[in-house]
């Protein structure tokens, strides 16, 4: 009898307790979010980055996020996005600061800065130099959440049509280049072109640019930039740690419960983690590949080059800083941050790395 008054009452326990997860599981609500991306659809690095931070969410969450990811001009054009999000129309946004430079002068700190910080540097000034927290106070404004979803290290110099053998080769020089980069170039005489992604290959192809920066060698040959310009210069001065974003509606993001808040926010940082990695890995194999079977020819921009590029890149940054006191503070602690990573590097990243070359 007490055998089977243990069972029976061990059995009403379970059903209770299944009924309990039954209801607690019908309980908790699914949000259903969509994220716009300024890549195209699925491209490598980039567009491949912002699944792979859905799939993160989508995972972590246990399935009460479900994030759909829109390429750009599926859901809105490429550099439509930060409007489309802070408006509401989608709930996140994945692509690269230094785009919304109309909106706000000192996002393209956020990217990349000419001469400015390595992807490390990076990582170490937005997570414990104080740039995370500047970053969210000019996102504020336009009702987002800022955060760091990927770097693709030091980038190419671009693709050319011809030689740069001195900086007068770069007057009258027509090149996709956004941000702080383009502006260097227009004081060195040439025109910046801002362009998506998608739409550089025929532009180059047919002419109307001359050469194009895209990203390194992994995502210049998924994109056949080689088949549309001879010569491919290195290193690239105007985005030595260029930083990716993904941006989330404020409201959105704080109607979360605070688990899941928590838990998308890590899942950025992740991503960010996760990006650099997979480009270091590529863009190794992906350079062997466009010199030796493409027979691409590789240059490095002459030193006459790049330290005109670097006086220029002085001048235009303090310049856009002094334009607005949000700017400036930006700019003032990207700096100070910068001058000593400099000094540890010397001794360090950059010391090791000459070691490591001598024969």
């Amino acid at each position: 009898m007490k055998r089977r008054q243990f069972l029976k009452g061990a059995g009403a326990a379970a059903v209770a307790a299944g009924a309990m997860t039954s209801t607690t599981a019908q309980a908790a609500p699914e949000f259903k979010w969509k994220m716009v991306t300024t890549w195209p659809k699925n491209f490598p690095g980039l567009g491949t980055g912002a699944n792979y931070l859905a799939k993160l969410i989508n995972e972590m969450s246990g399935g009460r996020i479900k994030v759909k990811v829109y390429g750009a001009k599926e859901l809105v054009g490429a550099l439509e996005i930060f409007d489309a999000v802070s408006r509401g129309t989608a709930e996140m946004g994945h692509g690269a600061a230094y785009y919304w430079k109309g909106k706000s002068r000192a996002a393209q700190f956020f990217a990349a800065v000419p001469f400015g910080l390595t992807a490390q540097e990076m990582n170490s000034w937005l997570y414990h130099g104080g740039g995370m927290e500047l970053w969210e106070e000019i996102y504020a404004e336009f009702g987002l959440v800022p955060g760091a979803a990927g770097n693709t290290g030091v980038q190419m110099g671009g693709w050319f049509n011809k030689e740069i053998n001195n900086v007068a080769d770069l007057e009258g020089l027509k090149m996709r280049i956004p941000g702080l980069g383009g502006e260097v170039l227009k004081r060195a005489g040439g025109t910046p072109v801002l362009l998506p992604g998608g739409e550089i290959f025929p532009s180059l192809q047919s002419g109307a640019i001359d050469a194009t920066e895209w990203v390194g060698p992994y995502n210049d040959l998924a994109f056949g930039l080689h088949k549309a310009a001879k010569y491919y210069y290195y290193p690239g001065w105007h985005e030595p740690g260029t930083t990716l974003e993904c941006f989330v509606n404020k409201e959105a993001l704080e109607a979360l419960p605070k688990d899941l808040q928590v838990i998308v926010r890590n899942a950025i940082r992740v991503a960010n983690q996760d990006m650099l990695a997979d480009f270091t890995a590529k863009n190794n194999r992906a350079l062997e590949q466009l010199v030796t079977q493409h027979k691409v020819e590789l240059r490095k921009y002459p030193d006459e080059v790049l330290e005109k590029l670097k006086a220029l890149s002085d001048e235009v940054v303090a310049e856009e800083a002094a334009k607005d006191p949000k700017t400036k503070k930006v700019f003032e602690s990207f700096v100070q941050f910068r001058d000593q990573a400099v000094k540890w590097h010397g001794v360090s990243e950059q010391a090791y790395l000459n070691a490591r070359t001598l024969s």
